[in-house]
């Protein structure tokens, strides 16, 4: 029986292993914020239409639902920036991806006591991101 293939040399393989390496934390990284981003410019559209979507009586951390709606909005337009950096292969957009999503982070948290749920889990989800653009942001997204 005979076998067909391309064979390769160990230092082959393992250069192309360290090209790639990392390329889907790259890419969770990007798509979640770009997500996340289009979530929260969404949000922020909503809370300055003073939309049925948020509850009656309902406390923030500080001002009022209006001002929420601005920072949501001018953080989902840093972040769907940050995704489309990240996907373009610039090394800065590393570290701006990591300040905006630190930046959600700490956002969300003050979502906690109106939404709990979502509030920690978009909070689990920058923290995903933090740590992709960190370990793996160094690297070039695109193969060269």
């Amino acid at each position: 029986m005979a076998t067909y293939g391309v064979h390769t040399t160990s230092a082959q393989s393992e250069d192309y292993g360290e090209e790639y390496k990392g390329l889907g934390w790259l890419t969770f990284a990007g798509v979640m914020l770009g997500l996340a981003g289009v979530w929260n410019f969404f949000d922020g559209i909503l809370a300055l239409a003073n939309s049925k979507v948020y509850g009656v009586n309902r406390s923030y951390v500080f001002s009022d639902l209006r001002t929420w709606g601005w920072i949501m909005l001018f953080a989902g337009v840093l972040q769907m920036l940050a995704a489309f950096a990240i996907f373009a292969g610039s090394e800065w957009a590393r570290w701006f991806g990591i300040a905006v999503a630190a930046v959600n982070a700490i956002a969300q948290l003050s979502f906690v006591p109106v939404y709990p749920v979502w509030g920690l889990l978009m909070f689990s989800v920058d923290v995903l991101v933090i740590y992709g653009l960190t370990v793996y942001g160094g690297k070039k997204m695109q193969a060269t």
